[in-house]
């Protein structure tokens, strides 16, 4: 019943081995690059999607994922330079201090003020 109601669109497969589907690209069988395929999925469920070449099952299309390639071969760079070592000076306590000095030198401004009467005139 349920092979009823899926859809099944064709689709020609790249030379990297994989198919586009709906904006999602899907790896396949390598041996199948080059050809046109059958991909029938529910389109509501996009996560198992079963891949036919001339009416006969090729397994699943799995969802490509995007990764770095290396050689299996190729050694991981290490950097050359070592970082500094640590100077043991604590910057944010120095940057704190000289803001608590700055602050207690603020300008007095009712110091500024003419001397005017108690009555307030």
């Amino acid at each position: 019943m349920r092979e009823a109601f899926r859809w099944s669109e064709h689709r020609p497969v790249a030379k990297t081995a994989t198919v586009s589907l709906h904006s999602n690209v899907y790896n396949v069988d390598p041996a199948l690059v080059g050809r046109k395929v059958e991909l029938v999925f529910d389109p509501f469920d996009l996560t198992e999607i079963e891949v036919r070449f001339n009416n006969r099952p090729f397994g699943l299309a799995v969802p490509h994922r995007v990764s770095r390639h290396s050689h299996p071969k190729a050694k991981p760079e290490i950097p050359k330079t070592q970082p500094a070592p640590s100077t043991g000076i604590d910057y944010p306590s120095l940057i704190d201090t000289a803001r608590t000095r700055e602050l207690g030198r603020q300008i007095n401004y009712e110091a500024l003020l003419p001397d005017q009467p108690a009555d307030g005139r």
